[in-house]
């Protein structure tokens, strides 16, 4: 029997996470929190102080189920609070009333090949010529130039005009950006020109993160300095500070492909290292030295916050610093064997400090996999005895080496076992995550993670050691300048050892990509509701592997049947859909016709789409509706969809300079679609449509549409058109009683064929 008074925060956290929850998905409308919060927490309090004086079971459950919902109204009246939307002053407040704002950087600068992007938090707006106090954050984007520095953290800019609202998803199925941002209380964007800001001056927000970047910075420059090899560069200042800047898109691909993106950001495995290391250098040199229970745990807390403020306070970092302090403090107290709880407290304040972190990835793939790993890879290595196996083969006529190799096997192979069994439990908890978040499983984690972590680890060792050895030269060498050039050869040595070992990580990794390129399981398309289920299914598993009960397997059962009937409800709704979709692709011409999970794309400017607008625009619509074999036409070549050319008379005219294109014309499900990319005359055979796509800034005019096309079809322009084109021609259409749609401001174009709504 579970002693839950022992556990509080096991209770407490996930009532806290409810609380949160709901609020992020049903609390838009609701009234200020905190009242009644308050209220409900007093309430909470006298009815445990009456429960204790009462020595009753009822009495203690009332109280102990009024605690967890003060606990969860406690959750969203944080939220509530939190979500600076809600502000008065907020930037949302001004709309385009805004003539020009200021604002400072308040985040990292993400490098990408052409732009630069960042956060600004915005402190005042000019709205009718005069200045306001505002609040608010700003996703912008600014062109990569050259002779035009890249933006720091504290730089307050000047920047003219107003941010725009930012765009929900503009393709069915795409990845939801703007929910994204507004988790981390950004809800404008902005693509900022070179002569549309003015750097002002130099205010940190935080003059610690400021230190902690520049510091950084520092770090990554001594890599930059020895590691010559641009790959073997990027990954090394990716593994030890989480700088990924550098990372090439086929690199992440390779990773991606087994299972280790993980080890690409500087987080639990990062600083676990570094505890253990230290934990182990300390023991053996001062284990015996009185009180060390307890100041280890401080040296241990300073050497973790200060590896976490010389990689730049970074989320992950603070995240797992965070989770391992309440580890350290719960050892020092010696309540070690109260980890749960201990992890729970973690989750706890990280939660309370900022609500929002519930719809981290990360933090939710931290907490599941280690909370996985402490409960199942002790009951997963306790399978098998590898060691013991081992041992046993020893016998006393045995010459030594012989018995030293058995043992030495032993020993081995059972940190093999114990390795595989710890990547088997982080896999268990974050197995429906997984599927949620990436549509994906590698069924190579087990192989790629048996050989990365180990050589990574070691490789993180190495590259700390590097860091602390250029250190100690640089001081010394200020000191000495004249020994400089003999000390520089040790970090050098070291830089060495380190670019080696990175390197075969690296290759390591791309052979398993290699190897085991089919074992991944894609595409596959779960929701938040089928999610749930699986943790559900996963559980009562758990339970039932513990307790041997069977009730856990009916459990388990009814859960899997649920789990099924959804599935065949999803797969029943998409079967009779019919849709034809223009997609919103920048400067692209690209339409699906849907038929159940069958589809076919066309591009119509004879341009193929590349890999990352197939896989960003096109993958997640495929991947929600389970379409396992789409085609792809390029100009209408070999589609199935039937289509016609109309010729405009005026094409045949020689002395026309610019002769207008033709009308191509498909007929699909009952649905008539024409596609213009040139100027068209009156003189044009008359065809009604029902759709009428204007491509490339097709030259028209209103009084042709109506005579060729009818005054009933509905104008979209797709993402070919410019957006002065749109502007001028949606006016003169609309003006005319036509219905007009822009793909690249309201989304893709959806409609069903007329026989599919019979």
């Amino acid at each position: 029997m579970i002693t839950w008074a022992a556990f509080p925060f096991v209770r407490y956290t996930p009532a806290l996470i409810i609380g949160i929850v709901a609020f992020l998905n049903l609390g838009e409308g609701w009234p200020e929190l905190w009242p009644y919060a308050l209220a409900l927490a007093i309430s909470a309090v006298l009815l445990i102080f009456w429960s204790v004086r009462q020595r009753s079971p009822a009495a203690t459950d009332a109280a102990g189920t009024v605690a967890l919902l003060a606990v969860a109204l406690l959750g969203a009246a944080l939220t509530q609070r939190a979500t600076e939307s809600r502000r008065a002053d907020h930037l949302s407040r001004f709309a385009d009333q805004v003539e020009s704002y200021q604002a400072v950087v308040d985040d990292y600068v993400v490098v990408r090949a052409a732009t630069y992007a960042t956060t600004l938090r915005v402190q005042a707006v000019r709205v009718a010529g005069r200045w306001r106090k505002a609040t608010g954050g700003v996703r912008v984007s600014l062109p990569r130039v050259a002779g035009i520095a890249q933006p720091s953290y504290g730089e307050v800019w000047l920047i003219r005009g107003h941010p725009d609202l930012s765009k929900a998803p503009l393709n069915p199925g795409e990845f939801d950006y703007r929910r994204y941002l507004e988790y981390r209380q950004v809800y404008h964007q902005q693509y900022i020109h070179l002569d549309q800001y003015r750097l002002l001056r130099i205010a940190p927000p935080n003059v610690l993160i400021a230190i902690s970047m520049r510091a950084a910075t520092q770090l990554d420059g001594v890599f930059r300095q020895y590691i010559k090899a641009k790959r073997e560069y990027a990954i090394a200042s990716a593994l030890v500070l989480g700088i990924k800047d550098d990372v090439d898109a086929e690199t992440k691909q390779a990773y991606t492909n087994t299972g280790t993106t993980h080890i690409m950001a500087v987080s639990g495995l990062q600083v676990g290292l570094l505890f253990a290391a230290m934990s182990w250098l300390l023991r053996v040199l001062f284990g015996r030295v009185r009180g060390f229970q307890v100041w280890s745990a401080l040296v241990g807390l300073v050497v973790i916050w200060s590896y976490a403020f010389l990689t730049g306070l970074s989320a992950s970092v603070l995240r797992a610093t965070v989770m391992f302090t309440f580890v350290i403090l719960g050892r020092a107290t010696g309540r070690q064997d109260m980890i749960f709880n201990t992890l729970g407290a973690a989750a706890f304040a990280l939660l309370v400090f900022n609500p929002f972190i519930v719809a981290d990835v990360g933090f939710q793939l931290s907490f599941l996999a280690v909370l996985s790993i402490v409960y199942l890879q002790p009951r997963i290595a306790g399978w098998l005895d590898v060691e013991g196996y081992f041992y046993a083969r020893r016998r006393p006529w045995q010459s030594r080496p012989v018995q030293w190799a058995w043992r030495g096997s032993g020993w081995f192979l059972d940190l093999v076992w114990k390795a595989t069994a710890l990547s088997l439990a982080a896999q268990v908890a974050t197995f429906g995550l997984g599927l949620y978040y990436f549509h994906q499983f590698p069924l190579s984690f087990l192989l790629s993670n048996l050989g990365a972590v180990p050589i990574s680890s070691g490789a993180v060792y190495v590259g700390l050691g590097l860091l602390l050895l250029k250190g100690i030269t640089a001081a010394v060498t200020a000191l000495l300048p004249a020994a400089g050039p003999a000390l520089d050869w040790l970090p050098r040595g070291v830089a060495y050892l380190f670019e080696k070992m990175v390197w075969a990580f690296n290759e390591y990794i791309f052979w398993v990509s290699r190897v085991m390129s089919g074992s991944v399981i894609r595409e596959v398309h779960v929701t938040a509701l089928q999610t749930v289920l699986l943790f559900f299914l996963i559980g009562a598993l758990l339970a039932w592997a513990n307790t041997r009960r069977l009730g856990w397997l009916s459990w388990s059962a009814g859960i899997l049947l649920l789990y099924a009937g959804t599935r065949v409800a999803e797969a029943r709704a998409v079967a009779p859909t019919e849709e034809f979709i223009v997609y919103s692709i920048p400067r692209r011409s690209a339409v699906g016709f849907w038929q159940g999970a069958a589809a076919e794309f066309v591009t119509p400017d004879s341009v193929a789409l590349n890999e990352t607008e197939r896989t960003y625009r096109l993958l997640p619509g495929l991947i929600r509706r389970q379409a396992t074999h789409p085609t792809y036409s390029v100009g209408w070549r070999h589609t199935t969809i039937p289509v016609q050319r109309l010729a405009d008379p005026d094409s045949a005219n020689e002395h026309l300079f610019m002769k207008p294109g033709p009308v191509v014309v498909a007929h699909w499900r009952g649905l008539r679609i024409g596609f213009v990319s040139n100027r068209i005359s009156s003189a044009t055979r008359p065809v009604p449509l029902d759709v009428l796509v204007l491509r490339r800034n097709a030259r028209l005019k209103p009084e042709t549409v109506a005579a060729v096309f009818g005054k009933k079809t509905q104008v979209v322009f797709d993402s070919s058109c410019k957006i002065w084109y749109v502007a001028r021609q949606d006016s003169s259409l609309r003006a005319h009683g036509f219905r007009t749609w822009d793909v690249t401001a309201q989304g893709a174009f959806r409609c069903r064929p007329p026989m599919a709504a019979r």
